[in-house]
């Protein structure tokens, strides 16, 4: 799923046009994912501003007013992100559609989050497209809009279209995008980066789409100072081995021992940066019984060693 016309080095501009009582939740899933990757990149993968059709300030539906880094008509870029959600039938005006329809000239892709698909659709920039939007207002839109496809769905990637369903299902679709772009590998760690507390245990997490592989990377994530067999791990997410390493592989990019490596290495990582706890200590925590080997390992996966990092975290 590759969406962006430059390459892939190049800074990606992403730009949310809001509207009055957008959705503060929303924004942030949409936009912290891309910090964090670009942390984790290591360059700036990501660029992003907010803006408006008059670039004056927008008042989200919970009263935080956030500064538009200019007008629509003046931004170009390779995603632009309609964001109205709660009062999107007042913002679907001729001023509004004609704004769409111009800015999809200069944008490589047009994507409507939580209610934004109505203005894309009031636009003409869903026509004989899939679609999707918030679920309260699927049966309005289907019926309103004729000439497209309604799909129940978080998400829909139709071509240069992109519609999803509401704040949840933008922060899955920045993963999928991040991922499409920089890896899967950096995706997952994006993802560990935001997992709540409670998505270990009972819940799956939200790190891959398939059960199977989620239960499998959930199962990683618990035994990382002892690891666990990959055939036992396959075991207990009910696949035979070679079914998860292909699963896997189509999932997440990489073989389940490279994922598991990753993971360890990330929670190395962690350790190094927020505690003062020995490097054999945390060789130990992350499953390496050999300083050495562990030291390679990380510097194969950091480009630094663990010392280094440490050293250069002020």
């Amino acid at each position: 799923m590759q969406i962006w016309e430059k390459e892939v080095a190049a800074t990606q501009q992403v730009d949310v046009l809001l509207f009055g009582a957008f959705s503060a939740h929303c924004l942030a899933n949409t936009v912290e994912p891309l910090r964090a990757a670009n942390t984790y990149a290591g360059r700036q993968a990501y660029a992003w501003r907010f803006l408006t059709l008059d670039g004056k300030p927008a008042m989200s539906s919970s009263g935080m007013e956030v500064m538009a880094h200019g007008r629509l008509a003046d931004c170009c870029g390779d995603m632009l992100i309609a964001m109205p959600s709660y009062e999107y039938l007042r913002h679907a005006t001729p001023e509004t559609a004609r704004a769409l329809r111009s800015a999809a000239r200069r944008y490589n892709v047009m994507a409507g989050f939580d209610t934004g698909a109505w203005l894309l659709a009031d636009a003409g920039l869903l026509e004989g497209r899939q679609a999707t939007i918030h679920w309260e207002e699927l049966a309005q839109f289907s019926e309103t809009f004729p000439e497209l496809e309604t799909i129940r769905a978080r998400q829909v990637l139709d071509g240069n279209r992109i519609t999803c369903s509401g704040a949840l299902a933008a922060f899955d679709l920045m993963l999928e995008l991040i991922g499409a772009q920089l890896g899967q590998a950096l995706r997952l760690e994006v993802a560990a980066l935001f997992m709540s507390p409670e998505t270990s245990g009972g819940q799956e997490p939200i790190l891959a789409r398939g059960k199977p592989v989620a239960r499998s990377v959930a199962l990683m994530q618990e035994h990382t100072e002892a690891p666990l067999p990959i055939g036992e791990i396959a075991r207990r997410a009910g696949r035979s081995q070679k079914d998860l390493e292909r699963r896997m592989k189509a999932e997440l990019g990489a073989t389940p021992q490279a994922i598991y490596r990753r993971l360890r290495l990330i929670q190395a990582r962690k350790l190094i940066l927020e505690t003062d706890i020995t490097m054999a200590e945390i060789a130990l925590r992350c499953g390496y019984e050999d300083p050495s080997a562990f030291t390679r390992a990380f510097k194969a996966e950091f480009s630094a060693t663990p010392r280094r990092m440490r050293s250069a975290r002020g």
